[in-house]
């Protein structure tokens, strides 16, 4: 994995680390819904082979994802992607549903936690969809007794990026989602933002991903650079990034990322070596 691709692993670690998690999505729902079918349904092979690779690209995790990551209809590259995960026997569920809800409580506890409806039913696999406007976002193939797996369990779960799921379940479950210059939601793989866990001392430090790390730090925790109060550079360009009152300025070099507030200017500075809470 290249240096990029190791910052992106550690702060998508940073990032689980701080979202808020649980298993319901607060929408009332039951597990699993009779919901629409969509006019063009999956109609591919559920048993399809995986492939564990290093690294967080999506023709990894397209690789990794077997069936659930081809079911996907991202409007973006695919966000998140596994292969078969193991289980006891105490753990394995009777019926395909009780497999997505140990899915859920076992591996996946900030997917969400309801709403999903059956796309496709086998002998001995089925394909869970949790759609959005009549779109799969959220994957999960469950299937019964195999190898290593007795029972129902998951066998391959892939989502689409967080920003495409509704805003009621991301904001319960403290993903912030920026938004571009004509009020778009942008993917988190493309800017994101996450507040530092209280248990390692960054209750006041925040973190900026656009591939590199930036944080917001008052107190100094991890970086001794930022700057809570300052002017504007004259390179300084609006990328018409907006996050509730903050506004996102780039200068070329990309050593600062600045946000304007309602207070006025911070200047964040990016990361020059890896954080991680541990």
């Amino acid at each position: 994995m290249n240096a990029r691709g190791e910052r992106r692993r550690l702060s998508l670690t940073l990032m689980a680390l701080a979202l808020a998690v649980g298993c319901g999505n607060g929408s009332g729902q039951e597990l699993v819904i009779d919901g629409t079918v969509p006019s063009k349904p999956y109609d591919g092979p559920l048993n399809v082979p995986t492939k564990e690779l290093d690294g967080h690209s999506p023709r990894v995790l397209r690789l990794a994802s077997g069936a659930a990551g081809r079911a996907l209809e991202c409007r973006g590259e695919i966000y998140q992607g596994n292969g078969p995960e193991g289980w006891s026997e105490d753990d394995a569920g009777d019926t395909p549903e009780e497999g997505l809800r140990l899915h859920l409580d076992l591996f996946d506890s900030r997917a969400p936690g309801s709403g999903y409806r059956v796309e496709r039913r086998e002998a001995s696999r089925v394909l869970y969809s949790y759609d959005v406007d009549g779109r799969t976002k959220v994957a999960v193939v469950v299937a019964k007794d195999q190898e290593g797996r007795p029972g129902w369990g998951p066998e391959t779960s892939a989502s689409c990026d967080p920003a495409e799921l509704p805003a009621s379940y991301t904001e319960s479950h403290g993903y912030e989602i920026w938004t571009d210059r004509a009020g778009g939601r942008v993917p988190t793989s493309e800017v994101g933002s996450f507040a530092g866990d209280d248990h390692c001392g960054w209750r006041r430090v925040h973190f900026l991903d656009l591939g590199d790390l930036y944080a917001r730090d008052p107190e100094g925790v991890v970086t001794t650079a930022y700057e809570e109060d300052v002017r504007m550079p004259a390179g300084a360009r609006d990328t018409g990034y907006r996050y509730e009152d903050w506004e996102l300025w780039l200068t070329d070099d990309r050593r600062t990322a600045y946000v304007r507030t309602s207070d006025g200017v911070e200047a964040w500075p990016r990361l020059k070596e890896h954080v991680a809470c541990m």
